[in-house]
Formats: C-alpha cells, structure tokens, sequence
C-alpha cells in the first residue's frame, strides 16, 4: 500500500500563491492516478484536480481552473499542487489521493482513490 504526505500548507493572504507536496513511499507513483482534494469545515470533501499516471491528463474543478496547477515527478514519487491567486475561499485541508491502475483515466470521486493522506492546512486571509 502507498502512504502518502503532504506538506507545503500554511497561513497566506489573498491573491497569494502556496505550493503543495505529496510526497509517495512503500510504492512507486507511476502506476497511480493522483489527485487533490479539500474540505473546508462544515463542508463535504470536494475534488480539486486530478492527473493521470503518466502525466498526460488533467483535470479541474471549476473554482480553481486557470489559477491551481497540477503536475507529478514520477523519479520523485511526488506530487505537487501551484496554487496561484489565492482566495478566502480556498481555505481548507487539502488531501493528496491515489488511484491505482487508472490508466489515463483522471478519477474525480473519492470512492475512486485507493490512499489517502493526513492533509495539509492552508488559510487564505482577506
């Protein structure tokens, strides 16, 4: 099984930018979809982005398109998240997931991930 960790999160104001870090061990990454999720309190844990084992598929939800990058370094076993123009409402714990054998298939449910991490905290101030 793959244990996953992120790390990158922290206390930002808006329009800021964060890089978060998924790093993989126990398996290699390059069989694994991966993907980003977050839950803000009192909120249901909503998908974010999703890439594909290789890296030639992505995709993302709407709030976060054209601000958020995805993108993997499979010789790293990592994962990385570019959050660029940052928002109050992207405060929340963001999970790194991973999805074993999708092929260039980029899952978007959670019941589709396989590994979970503990998550990491980033807060947007206004």
């Amino acid at each position: 099984q793959v244990q996953l960790v992120e790390s990158g999160g922290g206390l930002v104001q808006a329009g800021g930018s964060l890089r978060l870090s998924c790093e993989a061990s126990g398996r290699t990454l390059s069989r694994y979809a991966m993907g980003w999720f977050r839950q803000a309190p009192g909120k249901e844990r909503e998908f974010v982005t999703t890439i594909s084992s290789s890296g030639s598929s992505t995709y993302y939800a709407d709030s976060v398109k054209g601000r958020f990058t995805i993108s993997r370094d499979n010789a790293k076993n990592t994962v990385y998240l570019q959050m660029n123009s940052l928002k109050p409402e992207d405060t929340a714990v963001y999970y790194c997931a991973a999805a074993w054998g999708k092929g260039v298939i980029t899952p978007r449910q959670p019941y589709e991930y396989d590994a979970w991490g503990q998550g990491t905290q980033v807060t947007v101030s206004s």
